[in-house]
């Protein structure tokens, strides 16, 4: 029972919270109330190597103070590692709501100063094309976040409120992956710049009439229960006419759109800037929410030499990229020295099976039996589809038993899950068009599940996030001065 009338009142204006800055006052007063405040400023703790962190902090203000250079660069380009002395443990961000230890915070602070330092003033023997070497070497080597966005048709609005939170506190990775509805959303958010985000988060901006039904008729000839063209007009409404090359260089951000073959001898595709660069992406976001049944398999499409559009291996169809792999993790490593994953997970039926998403969540006595169960349900059902889809006569069934085991054998939670808590009137809404007061409901509910993983999420992307930007600022400082030396070289030929 609660007995501070306190902590009743500001619980109650973290769960009301209209944006995040009422929430963090809500929440530091809640750390206060409940006695937090006071574990963060206590270093020690042995949930992380706190002497470690301590003696790197120390030299990095030593080495400032002393204008030492080169002992500077040393130390974050051999000393910048991520998850130095386990400090993204995630015990160390369910203490308190707001923040963890300040040894910890500090030390990232102190790390990105000291990084936008030797960006940004001249060092004597480090010139600005060492330092785009430098920097480039080094966030190879410490890695970057990403977001996945995950399937879940209509309900995927969620998605547009994790964005705005993320790209609020400058946290948005450049990095985005998407599934389904998550495909169509990294689609949008990958066509917009930072200063159009806004705007992009106004739900009358966008085309909305994403579903028109066509019947069971339909479906059973294999044109699906929706009409295909409905959507594909709706997709190229809020995406434009951009390829996945076009959209890197217009934004600045790596969009990926996971996508699942039909036909045999073939694997599931991370459809990117590296792998399809010509490609059209709302033609991949179209296959990424072509869901079996739902919607037929798209051939993709690309632009040619001359900027025509037309089919992209005409051989071959796609479809939902949900199936197959929802969360394409493993290959964002290898494409982008990915170390750290932020999942908005919105799948209907992936989100009730998700741990609970509580800070105080432990596993306790009483939620043994419950999180037994699913483990159980997890396993034994992995073995009978899996049984089902090599043994099994009948070709449909066979096929459905392959997708089934497929959807279960997945992981679809990341470093950092955000998910929504769903009720009945939402499962209702699953497939149809929402109206924009809905999709300002459901992204007031992604902000609201996003704001108490920012404190882990800053800690694990900062410094990442600091490196990124180092490396634009030297770009264009180094395309400067190119320049400058080419119009330099042109004047003394012309005199």
């Amino acid at each position: 029972m609660i007995r501070d009338p306190r902590i009743r009142k500001f619980r109650k204006m973290l769960a009301e919270a209209p944006n995040y800055e009422v929430w963090k006052a809500a929440a530091l007063e809640l750390d206060f109330l409940e006695g937090k405040a006071e574990w963060k400023e206590d270093f020690a703790s042995d949930l992380y190597h706190y002497e470690l962190i301590y003696e790197r902090l120390s030299n990095l203000k030593q080495y400032r103070q002393q204008n030492d250079f080169d002992r500077l660069k040393r130390a974050l380009r051999e000393g910048l590692h991520h998850d130095l002395g386990n400090m993204g443990n995630p015990a160390l961000y369910t203490q308190s709501r707001v923040g963890t230890k300040h040894l910890v915070e500090e030390y990232i602070t102190q790390a990105c100063e000291a990084l936008d330092f030797l960006c940004d003033h001249p060092v004597p023997g480090f010139s600005v094309a060492d330092k785009l070497q430098f920097f480039r070497d080094t966030l190879t080597s410490y890695g970057r976040p990403t977001l996945l966005l995950s399937g879940g048709a209509t309900l995927g609005m969620f998605h547009f409120g994790v964005i705005k939170a993320l790209w609020e506190k400058g946290l948005l990775p450049q990095v985005i992956a998407g599934s389904s509805i998550g495909a169509i959303i990294a689609g949008i958010l990958g066509v917009h710049t930072d200063a159009e985000i806004p705007e992009m988060l106004v739900p009358e901006n966008h085309n909305l009439k994403a579903w028109k039904w066509r019947g069971l008729l339909s479906a059973v000839r294999g044109d699906g229960l929706m009409d295909q063209e409905q959507l594909r007009s709706c997709l190229r409404a809020n995406i434009g006419e951009y390829t996945f090359e076009e959209a890197y260089e217009r934004t600045g951000r790596s969009i990926n759109v996971s996508v699942s073959p039909i036909q045999a001898h073939q694997k599931a595709r991370l459809l990117c800037g590296y792998t399809s660069p010509y490609l059209l992406v709302w033609s991949g976001a179209l296959a990424s929410a072509a869901v079996p049944g739902i919607f037929p398999p798209v051939t993709l499409m690309k632009k040619d030499i001359h900027g025509n559009a037309l089919p992209y291996m005409p051989r071959l169809k796609f479809v939902d990229g949900s199936v197959v792999s929802d969360l394409p993790i493993e290959r964002l490593m290898h494409l982008y020295d990915v170390n750290f994953t932020i999942v908005s997970q919105t799948n209907p039926h992936v989100v009730p099976f998700l741990a609970n998403r509580g800070r105080d969540e432990k596993l306790s006595v009483a939620n043994l039996p419950l999180h037994l169960l699913k483990s159980e349900i997890q396993f034994h059902g992995q073995g009978v589809f899996d049984y089902l889809r090599k043994r099994v006569k009948p070709e449909l069934l066979r096929q459905m038993s392959g997708q089934f085991y497929t959807i279960m054998a997945q992981r679809y939670s990341g470093d950092v899950t955000i998910a929504p808590s769903y009720s009945l009137k939402d499962y209702r809404r699953m497939l149809s068009n929402p109206d924009p007061a809905y999709v300002k409901e459901m992204i007031l509910a992604g902000e609201r599940a996003t704001w108490p993983k920012i404190s882990m999420i800053r800690s694990h992307a900062r410094i990442s996030k600091t490196l990124e930007r180092c490396v634009r600022r030297l770009k264009q400082q180094n395309r400067r001065t190119a320049e400058l030396r080419l119009v330099s070289n042109s004047g003394s030929e012309d005199s």
